[in-house]
């Protein structure tokens, strides 16, 4: 894939994001491999995937494309999206297809920069990279370092960004006309309208998590409004 070809691995579409946060009831793996099924079943064309027990969960149920990551907090470091090659080893074990890191310009543990974890895991682990990035001179640096595919993922949740609101529909039209590496907008996608937006932008895939798979914010919201 490091051929900036993605079609050979990851088809062109919606790619749904199955996650859930470690104390929610829904944070285990075979309710995650539940919701990626059905998101499959219903035509979306890869499914992203965080822990490596979820991913394993997840690879026993669809054969289609994961792209997995390993959120860590890491004490010093604000990077959190697959931090290290460590944590990019255990997830492409577990049977992730991509491996999505923390492309953002912000310090590595381990001394580890965005070139030589790319490199890393080309090289040790054969798998392309989705690079999660905040800034259109973060997604050129991950260009210049060998990411397969870039997303706007970390839009609005950086330092840097932090007074912007996903969807980042302008950072999106920035990467496409100066980038060659194909463009995924991952963030802030709430309706079908705003997913078609981005394709029709140049998206190659968008990425749909909360507005899918996120029953609790859906709930909370239903519940607010009604009780207001």
């Amino acid at each position: 894939m490091t051929n900036k070809n993605p079609h050979l691995l990851l088809p062109k579409g919606l790619i749904v994001s199955c996650q859930a946060a470690p104390d929610s009831p829904l944070h285990n793996p075979e309710i995650i491999a539940a919701m990626a099924q059905a998101s499959i079943n219903q035509g979306a064309v890869a499914v992203r995937i965080d822990t490596p027990s979820h991913i394993h969960a997840v690879r026993q149920r669809i054969y289609q494309p994961i792209i997995g990551l390993w959120k860590q907090q890491i004490p010093g470091y604000e990077v959190y999206i697959t931090p290290r090659f460590s944590d990019a080893k255990a997830i492409a074990e577990a049977g992730a297809d991509i491996i999505a890191i923390d492309a953002t310009s912000r310090e590595r543990p381990e001394g580890e920069t965005l070139t030589s974890l790319i490199t890393k895991i080309h090289q040790e682990l054969g798998k392309p990279v989705m690079a999660d990035i905040d800034t259109i001179e973060a997604a050129k640096l991950a260009e210049k370092a060998g990411s397969d595919i870039i997303g706007t993922t970390l839009y609005g949740y950086t330092q840097s960004t932090k007074t912007a609101t996903p969807p980042g529909f302008q950072l999106l039209e920035e990467m496409i006309k100066n980038l060659e590496t194909p463009a995924i907008c991952e963030g802030g996608i709430a309706t079908p309208a705003m997913a078609k937006k981005a394709i029709n932008l140049g998206a190659y895939a968008v990425v749909v998590g909360t507005d899918i798979t996120g029953i609790e914010n859906k709930v909370k919201a239903y519940k607010i409004e009604i009780s207001s």
